[in-house]
């Protein structure tokens, strides 16, 4: 938000200097990114006009100019190209000094010139350097330009807070200001307007909560030839708009002074009736910079007969845009809700002052206030005759607020001192909240342009930051913190990080936003979570997966000429609620599941001399993260995955398997990459990689000792040959259940396939590891478990004793 100084002070008077009032708002919290002094040393130029030109004799680009200055008329050589007989522009007489530039009286080119006549950027009052400052016919030759221009003055710019939306206007800043210096803010004129005929527009809603005000005023027979009077161009060039006309300028000055857009139509090329609705699949709306733009349902527009003429809450239309030429214009002032506004213009690559004020909050009550103002702005100014105040209101959908209860005893533990009754009323007072008190402190209602106010604790940031922070002691911690004790069933995640990095992996973190392309590619974007307004088109929703930003890290590393490339990242993935159950209760806000991923590229260990290079492989990623899971103890097993990018015959679904092998539930995936996959990201080399729910990853029982026993184990080796198809976990979870209470292990030490064994078979053999708590096992009972085993094997996988 840029603003004049001079202009906030015409609403809060204060006796602060410019750097206290400086100080004082960025102590308030509104930041002052810069301030820029305007006019401070002008003292000896002068309003002067031009009487007479003529060419320069030695000089084609110069001339020859009389100068009028009130008292006297000077020859002064002047080789801008907009100086010419009758302009009025600022002069710098004899030894006035203009930047570092003394005015001295010289010869150029052989003439005399007796002062300067200056351009604004030469002034220091604006960039413009493309000629002479051009002043109004009837400025007063002869008065010291300060005077007339209302100089010196300061440019002020503030870094808002996104929650802040109320001080997108002087009158917002001057209420935080009156309270910051103990001062009132100055009454305001909005007195209504009489109509003078009736001139009138229907107006119909059809957005419903969308837009739940709108306001709108004809004013007929205005002079829109009249030049915009300087107090009020000059303020808004001070607020970094270039004045264009008085229509257009009174609907700016409107926006700066309360906060309200506007817009004005041409009364002449409206048909009615005006309405506002969603714009249509393949409508299209030619805007006021000239652009044509197609639209769909996600935009809204203000309607003339049905036909599109403004883009609502961003900007209006060029078919129906005032010109000198008009002479009956209708006045808009409307409530568009954040919701409705928020990433449309970025949608097409417009950023608007409006715009950028509803995305965050425009107060519900302005339209018909902004209205009177700009009515009689015009009226003063350019003279017609308007027509009664039309409005067109869904009071249902219009938010009031609500009284936020503030607690004495709440406040004073909060801030960690007391401060005064009367200075709390009149702090919240002069922010023009609304103050109740009772015993038990204040019952606070906040006006309809503070929608940053909803619960105690806001009340406490006002008093806060007003009050002053310097002013609240600055004392060390009580003491009484209450420690918790970390839960045994659950490894954090610092210690998950500890093992991946000793795995020789390097952690990643990437944003959480991604490409809608992206994540379409992995076949990941059901569920997706579009933002409402993004940092660009390429970081467009939040991601489903960790995966896809995680290889993207690793292709850049590739493309980088790093062969060997390991990678993990835990963090939070994102999946739009179904309605029901219980995501009824926030129905709007996505699901959040925090997930472990890793991925790894390039030869399975560093270069050495000892051994021949091999690349990593399904079977490396599967042992890092089998050692991952013995953090808790997580028993796990894996399946034959379908997931589309994982290669089909190298990738399993992982599965988290219950303590008591009663069952088990999926939890994620590992595998290597599907080649089509790889291609289209651009992937030249072979990728493997695992993503999980970290929670299952991470729980554990509470541990719980008991003795060793002290009994020998015994181990018998079998050598199975079964089908090719018949998966290894399988089998060993047909073991375990046929094995019985003696079985503490089962190990898989061969698998074989070839000469011996028929085709379409392989060869898996095992050692079981039998033991008892009790006593010794004698050769039955061993001999029994091997038989058990060796029936369940034949009879559920058709599998043969290898001889």
């Amino acid at each position: 938000m840029k603003f004049p100084e001079n202009w906030l002070r015409q609403h809060v008077r204060t006796d602060a200097t410019r750097e206290e009032l400086a100080a004082t708002l960025t102590a308030i919290g509104l930041e002052v990114e810069e301030m820029e002094v305007l006019g401070d040393n002008l003292d000896g130029v002068i309003v002067a006009r031009i009487v007479e030109c003529a060419k320069h004799p030695e000089a084609d680009k110069l001339q020859v100019c009389k100068v009028d200055t009130g008292n006297e008329v000077l020859q002064i050589v002047c080789g801008a190209p907009n100086a010419r007989p009758g302009l009025v522009a600022p002069l710098a007489t004899i030894g006035t000094t203009v930047g570092t530039l003394t005015i001295k009286a010289a010869k150029l080119r052989g003439v005399d010139s007796n002062g300067m006549l200056c351009s604004a950027k030469e002034l220091a009052l604006d960039a413009d350097a493309s000629g002479l400052l051009e002043l109004p016919d009837d400025a007063p030759v002869g008065t010291p330009l300060a005077d007339y221009l209302g100089l010196p003055d300061a440019r002020i710019e503030l870094k808002l807070t996104p929650n802040r939306a109320d001080c997108f206007s002087v009158r917002g800043i001057a209420f935080d200001v009156a309270a910051a210096c103990g001062s009132d803010v100055v009454p305001f004129d909005a007195t209504p307007m009489p109509a003078l005929n009736d001139a009138t527009m229907d107006i119909t809603l059809n957005a419903g909560a969308d837009v739940p005000r709108f306001v709108g005023r004809v004013i007929e027979g205005i002079d829109a030839h009249v030049r915009t009077p300087i107090w009020m161009a000059e303020r808004l060039r001070r607020s970094g708009i270039r004045p264009i006309s008085l229509l257009v300028d009174v609907t700016q000055y409107v926006m700066l002074e309360i906060g309200q857009p506007m817009h004005a139509f041409d009364r002449g090329l409206l048909q009615g009736p005006i309405g506002v609705r969603r714009a249509r699949a393949g409508e299209s709306l030619k805007l006021l910079d000239g652009r044509d733009v197609a639209l769909d349902d996600q935009f809204l527009v203000v309607t003339d007969n049905d036909r599109a003429v403004a883009l609502g809450g961003i900007m209006g239309g060029a078919d129906t845009k005032v010109t000198d030429n008009t002479r009956n214009v209708f006045l808009e002032a409307a409530h568009w809700v954040p919701s409705a506004i928020i990433g449309r213009g970025r949608r097409l690559g417009l950023h608007t002052d409006a715009g950028h004020r509803f995305e965050r909050g425009v107060d519900p009550e302005l339209p018909r206030q902004a209205i009177e103002i700009a009515t009689r702005l015009i009226v003063e100014l350019a003279g017609g005759a308007p027509g009664p105040v039309i409005e067109a209101v869904l009071p249902e959908y219009l938010a009031k607020p609500s009284p936020v209860v503030l607690r004495r005893a709440r406040l004073a533990r909060g801030l960690g001192t007391t401060v005064a009754d009367n200075e709390v009323e009149r702090i919240l007072r002069a922010l023009g909240l609304d103050v109740a008190a009772h015993a038990e402190g204040w019952s606070v209602t906040p006006p309809t342009r503070r929608f940053d106010i909803a619960i105690e604790e806001d009340l406490i940031e006002e008093i806060a930051r007003i009050y002053g922070y310097d002013n609240i002691p600055a004392t060390l911690p009580g003491g009484h913190t209450r420690l918790v004790a970390p839960t045994e069933t659950q490894v954090d995640a610092a210690t998950a990080r500890r093992h991946m990095a000793s795995r020789d992996y390097l952690e990643a973190v990437n944003y959480a936003f991604v490409d809608e392309a992206l994540l379409a590619s992995w076949h990941a974007h059901e569920g997706q979570v579009p933002l409402a307004n993004p940092l660009s088109a390429e970081l467009g929703v939040m991601r489903t997966q960790l995966l896809p930003g995680l290889v993207a890290a690793l292709s850049r590393n590739v493309a980088r000429q790093q062969h060997r490339v390991r990678l993990f990242e835990i963090g939070k993935v994102f999946h739009a609620r179904s309605m029901g159950g219980d995501d009824t209760a926030h129905p709007k806000s996505p699901l959040e599941t925090n997930r472990i991923a890793a991925v790894a590229c390039g030869p399975a260990s560093l270069e050495q001399w000892s051994d021949r290079e091999r690349v990593v492989d399904f079977h490396d990623l599967k042992g890092d993260l089998e050692s991952l899971a013995q953090l808790s103890g997580a028993k796990l097993a894996f399946r034959p995955s379908t997931q589309p990018h994982g290669h089909p015959g190298r990738s399993a679904d992982v599965y988290r398997v219950n303590d008591d092998g009663s069952g088990e539930w999926p939890i994620g995936w590992i595998g290597q990459l599907h080649p089509r996959l790889a291609k289209a990201l651009d992937l030249p080399v072979d990728v493997v990689a695992f993503e999980l729910d970290l929670t299952p990853v991470l729980s554990r029982n509470i541990p719980r000792a008991h003795a060793l026993s002290k009994f020998p184990s015994v181990r018998r080796d079998l050598a199975f040959v079964v089908p090719e198809a018949v998966q290894w976990t399988a089998v060993k979870a047909t073991v375990e259940a046929a094995a019985g209470a003696f079985l503490r292990e089962v190990v898989l030490f061969d698998r074989y396939s070839g000469a011996g064994v028929e085709s379409g078979f392989k060869s898996l053999a095992m050692g079981l590891i039998l033991q008892d708590e009790s006593r010794t096992l004698t050769d039955r009972d061993v001999e029994q478990v091997v038989a058990d085993v060796v029936a369940a094997l034949q009879q559920q996988h058709h599998a043969a004793i290898r001889s």
